[in-house]
C-alpha cells in the first residue's frame, strides 16, 4: 500500500486513494448486454431506462444498477404434463398431470389435453416489475383460456379438424390476459401434445370412431354408386323414350300412307272398278310370282315327266326369281287389256 500511496505529506495521499476509490467506483458503473439480452437501468430501485445489446454504462451503485433479461429467448411452459425436454415432440410427454389436463367439452364429454405454451419477453421493463411470477401467471392464464374454449367446443371436432383453431384462440386468449396485466410477454405459439378421450374409455371411444369412420366409407360408396346409376339410368331412358317416339313417327307417317293410298284406289275403284279390279289382281300376281319359284310348261308338250326338285326349289325360293325371258319355252302371259283402256 505504502508503494500505491505515497507516505509522505499525508493529506496528499489520503487524496490520491480518494481519486482511485472514485475512479474504481465510476469505472464499476460499465455493462455489457449480450445480443439476445435488453439492458434495464434502475435508479434507487424504480425502472428508468433500458439499453440497447454493447457496452453501455450506468450511475454505479447505490445510484443506478441494470438488469439484462434475456429477451430473444423462447420459454416453454408445459401444461398437463411435465417433460425433461426443452423441446417436447408431439405425444411424448414423460408424465401425465391429469388434474391439469382432464377438461370438459361443450358436448359434455370428458378430454384429455396436454400442450405447450412458447413465450418470450417482450418488454424487459414490465417483465421485471409488473408481474412477481410471470412464468406461474403465464400457465394459469393459458390453462384457463384452454377450458374455456374446450367448453365451447364438441369432443369430436376437437380431436379432429378444430385442433388448430383451439390453438390459435388459445394463444389470442392467453395474450389478451398478459397484455392485460401489463407482463410484457409475448405468447409466440400455443402447441398441442395430445388430445384423447380418457385412459379408461379410450377404447371404446376408438370402437365408436371405427364404426363412425365404416359409417362414412359406406355413405361415400352409396353416393359414388348413385352418382353413377342415376345419370345411366337417366340416359337408358331418355333413349327409350325417343326409340319410342321415333316408332310412333314412324308407324303414324306408314298409318297415313296407307291410308292415302287405299283413298286413292277407293277413289279409282268409284270411277272404274273393273278396270281397278282388274289391275288390283294383276299387281297381286306380280307380287306373287316376284317372290316363289316358278317352272313354265307349254301345254303342247307331250310326256313330259313330273319332277318334284325341293332343294333347288328351297334355294330358288332364297334368291331373286329370273327374268321370265330366261324361261325355257314359251311364256303363258296374261291377255293384254283392250287398246284404249286404263290400266
Amino acid at each position: 500500500m505504502r508503494r500505491i500511496v505515497p507516505t509522505g505529506g499525508g493529506g496528499k495521499g489520503l487524496a490520491i486513494l480518494g481519486l482511485i476509490v472514485v475512479a474504481l467506483w465510476a469505472a464499476s458503473g460499465f455493462y455489457r448486454v449480450q445480443p439476445d439480452e435488453e439492458g434495464v437501468v434502475l435508479r434507487f430501485g424504480a425502472f428508468n431506462r433500458t439499453a440497447a445489446p454493447g457496452l453501455n454504462y450506468h450511475i454505479p451503485w447505490p445510484v443506478e444498477s441494470a438488469e439484462t433479461p434475456r429477451v430473444t429467448t423462447e420459454n416453454l411452459v408445459f401444461i398437463g404434463f411435465r417433460s425433461g425436454d426443452a423441446a417436447p415432440v408431439r405425444g411424448q410427454a414423460a408424465r401425465d398431470v391429469l388434474e391439469e389436463s382432464l377438461m370438459l367439452t361443450g358436448d359434455e364429454n370428458i378430454i384429455d389435453i396436454d400442450f405447450v405454451v412458447r413465450w418470450r419477453i417482450r418488454d424487459a421493463g414490465d417483465y421485471l416489475f409488473n408481474t412477481r411470477n410471470p412464468e406461474p401467471t403465464i400457465k394459469s392464464a393459458a390453462e384457463s383460456m384452454m377450458r374455456e374454449v374446450i367448453g365451447r367446443t364438441p369432443i369430436q371436432p376437437a380431436l379432429t379438424e378444430a385442433r388448430g383453431s383451439i390453438e390459435d384462440q388459445v394463444r389470442s386468449g392467453t395474450q389478451a390476459i398478459m397484455d392485460q396485466y401489463r407482463a410484457g410477454v409475448a405468447i409466440t405459439q400455443v402447441q398441442l401434445q395430445k388430445v384423447d378421450p380418457p385412459a379408461a374409455v379410450i377404447e371404446a371411444f376408438r370402437d365408436v370412431q371405427r364404426a363412425a369412420a365404416d359409417r362414412e366409407r359406406q355413405r361415400n360408396e352409396a353416393e359414388a354408386y348413385r352418382n353413377d346409376i342415376i345419370p345411366r339410368a337417366r340416359g337408358e331412358a331418355e333413349r327409350m323414350i325417343q326409340e319410342a317416339q321415333g316408332f310412333r313417327d314412324s308407324q303414324e307417317a306408314r298409318a297415313r300412307g296407307e291410308a292415302q293410298r287405299f283413298n286413292s284406289v277407293l277413289q279409282a275403284y268409284s270411277n272404274a272398278p273393273d278396270v281397278t279390279r282388274r289391275r288390283l289382281y294383276i299387281e297381286t300376281m306380280e307380287d306373287i310370282l316376284r317372290r316363289n319359284p316358278k317352272i313354265v310348261v307349254d301345254d303342247r308338250l307331250q310326256g313330259l315327266v313330273p319332277l318334284l326338285n325341293l332343294g333347288d326349289g328351297q334355294r330358288a325360293a332364297q334368291r331373286p326369281a329370273a327374268p321370265a325371258a330366261a324361261a325355257t319355252g314359251p311364256l303363258l302371259s296374261a291377255p293384254r287389256p283392250q287398246q284404249g283402256a286404263p290400266r
